[in-house]
């Protein structure tokens, strides 16, 4: 039996306003985005970035929702794959003067095993020169190997993910803040982060679980992404994660990213493969119809399976899938 869930409703007006958060979430709608690398390298850990601030632009001008940067420090030969490579704070400051739309997010960054004061001070400073299109998406990384690197307890880390994300969204929307932290430093009022956020305040959603319940997401962030590989299990997912709101509470919407592989035949019908989805456009375009129906609200698309040129697969995404959607 198909569940039909209601959809997210209104966005505060803050969100609804704010250039990059309502081109990635939008009521009742599903919305397309990219991890970033825009390339499919199938068969190496490390991507080329070949021809990619022309790939930024297309997708920009295609009229894509989201660029979203992984936040992956250090090559792990055991975990095989290592994102943009570049840092994405960094690589956000150069995308920002190669498009003008879409917005850029981070899934996530790592708020364990970087100082948050400082994720704070870049992410306004990226946010500025991007006129408001950045969206905070932060994890816990949960690669138990970069942990000793930085001398840091792996252990701890939900709590220390908890801390990081009030001091950045303290020391972001307010003016001289007081605050306390265990693990971090404190304030006391006597000084101020500078700028602030283009728009009225920065949003922050959670990559992942972050070793935090439902509850707490939905209490403290602007949304949820997070992968699954079981999509029958998603009606029962998007019930539990509206069912942790309060009462009253506006519902956050849910995302989730995926490897994806677009095949040339678009006949093909969709196969799962390894942690992703193997397809041709028809069959996509019914799930993803089926799946912003079970109240999706966005699909981060992550190329590394890709075996046909990224543009090929931009360019047929962009006729035959993003007008169904209403994504622009």
């Amino acid at each position: 039996m198909t569940m039909t869930l209601a959809p997210i409703g209104p966005l505060p007006a803050e969100l609804a306003s704010h250039a990059g958060y309502q081109r990635i979430f939008k009521p009742g709608k599903l919305t397309f985005g990219f991890i970033m690398p825009l390339e499919g390298y199938p068969d190496a850990p490390f991507p080329t970035l070949a021809n990619h601030q022309a790939l930024a632009r297309m997708a920009d001008e295609a009229g894509f929702s989201t660029l979203w940067l992984r936040d992956v420090p250090f090559y792990d030969p055991n975990f095989g794959d290592t994102g943009q490579v570049l840092d994405p704070m960094v690589y956000m400051g150069f995308l920002a003067a190669h498009t003008s739309r879409i917005a850029l997010g981070t899934a996530g960054i790592v708020a364990t095993l970087r100082e948050p004061l400082i994720v704070a001070k870049q992410a306004v400073s990226v946010d500025q020169l991007l006129g408001g299109r950045l969206v905070l998406g932060l994890s816990t990384g949960d690669r138990p190997v970069e942990y000793p690197a930085f001398g840091l307890d792996f252990d701890n880390r939900g709590e220390r993910f908890r801390e990081a994300f009030g001091l950045i969204k303290g020391v972001t929307e307010q003016d001289f803040p007081r605050m306390r932290t265990a693990h971090y430093g404190n304030l006391d009022g006597s000084i101020d982060l500078v700028p602030k956020p283009a728009a009225s305040r920065l949003p922050m959603i959670v990559v992942g679980r972050a070793r935090q319940d439902m509850a707490w997401i939905a209490r403290h962030s602007d949304g949820w992404i997070w992968h699954l590989s079981d999509f029958a299990r998603l009606p029962q997912l998007i019930e539990a994660w509206r069912a942790s709101h309060e009462p009253g509470q506006w519902v956050r919407p849910y995302g989730y990213g995926t490897m994806f592989d677009l095949t040339e035949d678009p006949n093909e019908p969709l196969r799962f493969v390894r942690n992703g989805i193997r397809s041709g456009r028809h069959a996509l375009i019914e799930l993803f119809y089926h799946q912003q129906e079970q109240g999706v609200s966005h699909v981060a698309l992550n190329m590394k399976p890709l075996r046909r040129p990224a543009q090929d697969a931009l360019a047929e995404l962009a006729e035959h899938v993003l007008p169904l959607f209403n994504a622009d």
